[in-house]
């Protein structure tokens, strides 16, 4: 059994080395939650939540996650002792959506329960290989700066490159890029700022190679996302509109997409997140593990998700300089030629730097 003896909670907040920008937000800053479970023995685990200090991704945001946290799911879990991190989600639920919170303190129940089993957590859960593939996505709206940035990306070796795009800045943005980069694993977010009136623009990527477009129409929408993909070759990618296994198989049902990102915040912990791997694996549909700015803790989270099999495209996964000067956690985290070693110890298999943590730590309540 697993028994809670003290969460700690700690919001945090470091600048950005450069800004990250798509058609919704330009990102200078990031702000998270830092969440620690400590049990009667004292063995910490450690989870992230990855909610921005706006609603501009979803509805939850820093401040939300903590009211969550604090009054409501760690109360949950104080009625009784879990046996294994698969229950967490069980027992939040009676509390509606809120997914980056419950993500939060799930996956620090699962470090934790690595951690007493002296196992890895790739492998406890059922990874397949020790290294994965890394991505990057670019988010500069500025062609030049793309370019340039792409570049040196593909010199450091990663296996895959995202780029934003956006009505007005779509297929003149793409041509430039595969035509400096013709053999590049390419493709296209576009958050959320089409309308299946655009299909006929959408539709002339087609000629690019795009590996994929992300998540083209509404954030809640599966119906024309289906209806965009029939008139597409370019498979289309989901996000936002999949935070539940209901979810996904209603959206499997319609053929609203032909490849799947997962993101361990948006769906709720990293057992959600494997039983929607395991779902798309059963359906031969392709799945990759989504970024979100992360700090170190839920990056290691992402690299334990993308150990599994099902996951055969290259993630936003990059190194931990990819977006700080320091991270939170030690080692950091370093791709080499394109891929990720994922470390061969209990748990996660990084440590926090408590140090650095205090130092960029703006408030911290301990239950």
């Amino acid at each position: 059994m697993i028994g809670i003896e003290k969460v700690s909670l700690s919001v945090i907040k470091m600048p950005l080395k450069s800004p990250f920008e798509n058609a919704l937000e330009k990102v200078t800053e990031r702000e998270a939650i830092l969440l620690e479970v400590l049990d009667k023995e004292g063995v910490a685990g450690f989870g992230e939540a990855v909610a921005f200090s706006t609603p501009w991704y979803t509805e939850e945001t820093v401040q939300t996650c903590f009211h969550m946290l604090k009054d409501v799911l760690v109360p949950l879990l104080r009625e009784k002792p879990v046996a294994h991190p698969k229950e967490v989600s069980g027992r939040f639920r009676s509390v509606r959506r809120n997914h980056m919170a419950k993500a939060a303190i799930e996956t620090a129940i699962w470090d934790l329960y690595a951690k007493k089993k002296q196992k890895p957590l790739w492998r406890l859960i059922g990874g397949a290989r020790d290294r994965v593939d890394a991505g990057v996505a670019v988010g500069s709206h500025d062609t030049a700066d793309a370019l340039r940035q792409i570049g040196a990306f593909v010199d450091e070796g990663y296996k895959r490159v995202k780029v934003k795009i956006k009505p007005g800045h779509d297929e003149a943005f793409v041509r430039e890029i595969r035509d400096a980069f013709p053999d590049l694993t390419l493709m296209a977010d576009a958050n959320s700022t089409y309308t299946l009136a655009d299909a006929p623009r959408l539709k002339r990527l087609d000629r690019y190679g795009l590996l994929m477009i992300e998540q083209p129409l509404a954030a809640d929408d599966i119906v024309e996302h289906a209806a965009l993909q029939k008139q597409l070759e370019t498979p289309v990618c989901l996000d936002e509109s999949i935070v539940t296994y209901h979810d996904a198989e209603s959206a499997l049902r319609l053929g609203s997409f032909r490849a799947l990102n997962i993101k361990i915040g948006r769906v709720g912990g990293l057992y959600p997140a494997i039983r929607l791997h395991d779902l798309c694996a059963s359906r031969g549909i392709s799945v990759w593990c989504g970024g979100m700015i992360e700090f170190g803790v839920s990056r290691a989270f992402n690299l334990a998700l993308a150990s599994l099999p099902g996951f055969t495209i290259p993630g936003d996964i990059s190194s931990s300089s990819r977006f700080w000067e320091k991270d939170i956690i030690e080692p950091e985290i370093t791709a080499e030629n394109g891929q990720i070693r994922l470390p061969d110890r209990p748990g996660t298999g990084f440590e926090i730097d408590r140090a650095y943590v205090k130092k960029i730590r703006t408030y911290t309540e301990t239950i």
